[in-house]
């Protein structure tokens, strides 16, 4: 079997980027914010409803729930805790609470419902959970049937100060937003912080293969497994993507995906090493509130998804956004389609830089650097310090220059293997420690990263692959189509056949136009054989459109 492919990125890199990092550099991830902490101490590291935390106020507060899980709780470093919000000061708070405590973290998806959040505290064995009181009701379904030992339920406005906490609170009740629920033995999250401060916190010696995170996958191709993250694994990654990214230090950046999730998970850590402040936004999906929230600011980058981006550009108040001190855009977690990144590169002058990655990669395995002039070209960007690549076929062998073939990663950043599920981890982990990505790739004579597709997305049409994010960019372009998914469809004489899922953004356009239009841009067979117009296409919590759904539809 061939080795690793020929390092070509490392020539394309800027100047003064180095081909390896140190994944030891930091022993943890709490040792690596303490060095942020006591650089930037009086420096706002959070933002949240118009209230700030200093760095300072968040290593006094995480080290405070450290002491209370270590001296009220008495867990023994290893157990798992759970967090189930959405992005709220109260989640850095407990995220590094729970790791200074020598335990480990395993993010929960706050919509979730009563099966899947029942499916992964079983799974994790987590022992206790920090919930959002919004969340609580569905806890109290399936907290009979799971380990969990102690319940914590924070209020939205928990860390604001007063009088916005009040007046959040009152809110939320107006809406009647917090469904009713019944955890009469629950501790309350400002309880449990003072209850820790009153104790002394005993650091924890932790080492880099300690584990700090059972991350579960989305489960959108089935049963979400848990990625078993380490210290090294994160420390390393945030060192990978600062040595390739240049981004520079300090400034404001809008935080809108979830810090569940592990790209947003990445990146706030990636962000707090550099003393800048980010913007916690506790519900996306609430385009006209969230551009509301950024509009009066100056925000240096933004992080989000091709459907964040592109519902943005679409709604009426985006020209009320301060783009003046712009200088980054960054994408991940989804594929970026090139009109909704010239659309916003048009719109603000500043080009989207998208990266890419795993869960099982901590996440990220490529990225753009975010210095010089940059357009859209289609990849991902190159390959971060310390990681290899390799693009192979179905047999394992590595294929030619130019081919496309299943993406291999090896590094500091690969995940140890999936919790409780060892036939798993040899399916998609080598002995020599080659993670399967799944996602067919190629690569450019730059060593730029294009992704082709998911291999388990690609459509087989007479023979020939199709490749349902190609066909999505061509349709994506007709000024007509707000959004777009593509799929295929068991039968008839091709054995597959594409079908396109079209949320219009003219409700004049019919699927005779934009047959016509695709005849222009693609050959015979992978022309889609039906359109069918939608009013939404199903998401998960991220934004990531899930074809699985609309297959199963199909």
């Amino acid at each position: 079997m061939n080795a690793v492919m020929k390092p070509i990125w490392q020539e394309h890199y800027p100047f003064g980027t180095p081909k390896t990092i140190d994944p030891d550099v930091f022993p943890s991830i709490p040792e690596m914010f303490a060095a942020a902490a006591g650089r930037y101490r009086d420096r706002a590291a959070l933002s949240s409803f118009g209230a700030e935390m200093t760095f300072g106020e968040l290593d006094r507060l995480s080290r405070d729930f450290a002491s209370y899980l270590q001296n009220e709780l008495k867990l023994r470093p290893g157990a798992r805790v759970a967090l189930m919000m959405p992005n709220l000061l109260q989640y850095p708070v407990s995220l590094l609470g729970v790791l200074r405590a020598g335990l480990v973290v395993t993010n929960v998806n706050p919509l979730y419902t009563a099966r899947e959040l029942k499916s992964q505290l079983v799974d994790s064995g987590a022992e206790v959970i920090i919930v959002s009181s919004l969340a609580a009701a569905t806890l109290q379904e399936v907290l009979p049937d799971t380990h969990v030992k102690t319940v914590i339920v924070t209020d939205v406005g928990d860390l604001l100060p007063v009088p916005k906490r009040w007046l959040i609170g009152l809110v939320l009740k107006f809406r009647k937003a917090v469904p009713p629920f019944n955890l009469p033995r629950a501790v309350r999250f400002r309880d449990a912080l003072a209850q820790g401060a009153r104790q002394a916190f005993r650091p924890i010696r932790l080492l880099g293969e300690d584990l700090a995170f059972l991350q579960y996958t989305g489960g959108t191709t089935g049963r979400a497994k848990g990625a078993m993250l380490t210290h090294r694994n994160l420390v390393a990654n945030v060192e990978q993507v600062r040595a390739l990214a240049c981004i520079g230090e300090g400034g404001i950046v809008v935080v809108p995906l979830p810090l569940y999730h592990i790209f947003a998970l990445n990146m706030i850590l990636l962000f707090m090493s550099y003393g800048m402040t980010s913007v916690l936004i506790a519900n996306p999906r609430d385009i006209k509130g969230f551009i509301k929230t950024i509009a009066g600011l100056k925000f240096k980058a933004i992080m989000g998804i091709n459907t964040l981006y592109n519902a943005m550009l679409n709604h009426p108040d985006f020209g009320r956004i301060d783009f003046s001190e712009l200088k980054y855009a960054i994408s991940g977690g989804a594929a970026m389609q090139e009109p909704v990144a010239i659309r916003w590169q048009e719109r603000t002058g500043v080009p989207i830089v998208e990266g890419y990655g795993l869960t099982e990669t901590s996440p990220v395995v490529t990225f753009s650097p975010l210095v010089g002039s940059h357009r859209f070209d289609g990849s991902v960007g190159l390959p971060v310090p310390s990681v290899e690549i390799s693009l192979r076929d179905d047999l394992g062998e590595q294929v030619g220059p130019g081919e496309a073939g299943e993406l291999w990663v090896r590094g500091p950043n690969v995940m140890r293997g999936y919790w409780n599920a060892p036939e798993e981890t040899d399916r998609t982990l080598t002995a020599d420690g080659w993670l399967k990505t799944g996602d067919v790739a190629r690569l450019t004579p730059e060593g730029r990263v294009v992704l082709v597709d998911r291999k388990k997305d690609v459509i087989l049409v007479s023979g020939f692959n199709v490749y349902p994010t190609e066909i999505e960019e061509v349709i994506a372009s007709h000024p007509g189509v707000s959004e777009v998914a593509v799929v295929g469809i068991a039968g008839g004489s091709t054995g597959e056949s594409v079908r396109a899922f079209v949320v219009r953004k003219d409700p004049d356009l019919t699927e005779d136009d934009l047959m016509t239009y695709c005849r222009q841009l693609l050959t015979g067979y992978k022309m889609p054989r039906a359109i069918v117009f939608r009013d939404s296409l199903p998401k998960t919590p991220v934004g990531k459109i899930l074809r699985r759904e609309l297959r199963e539809e199909a």
